[in-house]
């Protein structure tokens, strides 16, 4: 597929890495069958091809962009599913990526719109105005149905999430348990400082077990895939800064020998700094080994062993998130790991399909998003698992609203057959007698 853009614009590496990868696609057709908005919403304009289009002809024409192609784009959930059954190749994620930020840059949304996406980049990568929010969600909760469906969308989510604090808030860093054999870095995350912080604790004990002294250094703050995610790339490149300066000194002057993530979504973002970086002289070489240091913890505990104390002897349906199977290609990791504990890791129907979370797209896109979360709950149901895993908070929040079978991150299991408590999630599913 060509396109011919402005010589001014592939000057740009950005534009010029994009034209490079237009020229790949060959519209054989593959992607559609594992697009989710194309199954759900059989347009080939919601299709990953369909947008490629749109993309070309909105970069090749210039000025604002028209209202149809934005809504096309909008719905685009960035799951990379179809990256990973490309025949070619195309690297998807650098073409979206443009799209999104040439929308940004050049188009100007309705009030509401406007206003809904600004709230989110401003609340969510600040935990104590994340937390405010949350109360306010809360509170409003009965207003839902009078708000439209994006807001009402976010009122929703937020009824579905508690505000917690973590056992380790506050602390720089955890002594290993017993001798040191490895000191880590861990991200905490945004969003899991104000929820579900049982992830962080579960994790923090996990690695502390296995003989690591973790190190939670202050001014990381957010990693930037949230603005990221909604176009806003000066926005994710100061928070990319901020992260790359405090992590590059963490592993010159502290030794950590990984920076670990929890979160599959900040995990992506954070193993492509090199690239979001690369055409900044003072942060591009340290990007790049900040993401050379960047592992999933499921990675991390392959690479280092576990030393189960139980077998869980469960019937677990893994949910994939698609920022580890299709950006990552982390898929092998957790399985072993669960077979590591006793546990039959049992795949989903559908299981490339995404969930509907897909970092803001549960709030920007709350009704395709809902027949996702229902479309992937049904096909968990199918299996009759004891319990369902996975390895992203968002996901969790996501498929908890339609589902009835308990579900947890991969590391509350592991914490679990390694020594520590049972998930909150499993206690409250057999206190209601199921």
């Amino acid at each position: 597929m060509r396109f011919t853009f402005d010589n001014a614009l592939l000057k740009t590496p950005a534009y010029l890495e994009a034209d490079s990868e237009f020229k790949k696609c060959r519209h054989y057709g593959f992607c559609t069958a594992t697009c989710p908005t194309y199954v759900l919403l059989p347009d080939e304009r919601d299709s990953p091809r369909g947008r490629i289009d749109l993309i070309g002809q909105m970069l090749e024409k210039g000025g604002a962009p028209d209202r149809d192609t934005v809504k096309h784009l909008d719905r685009c959930l960035s799951c990379l599913s179809c990256s990973t059954t490309c025949p070619t190749s195309i690297d998807y994620s650098r073409i979206i990526d443009i799209g999104r930020s040439y929308i940004e840059n050049n188009y100007r949304r309705p009030f509401a719109d406007r206003a809904l996406r600004a709230l989110i980049a401003l609340a969510l990568p600040r935990p104590a105005l994340f937390r405010a929010a949350l109360m306010a969600g809360g509170a409003g909760r009965w207003f839902a149905p009078l708000l439209g469906p994006k807001l009402g969308g976010m009122v929703k989510l937020a009824k579905a999430l508690r505000p917690e604090r973590s056992d380790y808030e506050g602390k720089a860093s955890v002594p290993a348990t017993g001798a040191t054999k490895h000191r880590v870095a861990l991200l905490e995350g945004c969003v899991q400082r104000v929820v579900k912080t049982q992830i962080t604790d579960a994790t923090i004990r996990l690695l502390r077990r296995h003989g690591c002294e973790i190190l939670k250094p202050a001014d990381v703050g957010c990693c930037g895939s949230l603005p990221l995610h909604m176009g806003r790339d000066d926005e994710a490149r100061a928070f990319a800064r901020r992260a790359v300066a405090a992590w590059h000194r963490a592993i010159v002057e502290d030794g950590i020998q990984a920076i670990i993530i929890n979160a599959s979504g900040c995990g992506t973002a954070v193993k492509d700094y090199w690239h979001l970086l690369r055409e900044d002289p003072d942060y591009a070489e340290r990007a790049r080994i900040v993401s050379e240091h960047t592992l999933d913890v499921a990675e991390w505990l392959v690479k280092t062993g576990i030393d189960p104390a139980a077998s869980l002897d469960l019937r677990v349906a893994y949910h994939d998130p698609c920022s580890l199977q299709h950006a990552q290609r982390v898929v092998k990791q957790p399985r072993a790991l669960l077979a590591a504990v006793g546990c039959t890791a049992i795949d989903i129907p559908e299981k490339h399909l995404c969930c509907g979370s897909a970092g803001t797209y549960n709030m920007l896109q709350p009704e395709i998003a809902s027949q996702l979360g229902d479309r992937k709950a049904r096909n968990i149901a199918r299996m009759k698992p004891d319990i369902i895993a996975t390895g992203n908070i968002g996901c969790i929040a996501q498929i908890e609203q339609y589902s009835d079978t308990p579900i947890v991150h991969l590391v509350e299991l592991l914490d679990w057959a390694t020594g520590g408590p049972q998930p909150a999630a499993v206690t409250s599913h057999l206190r209601q007698g199921n």
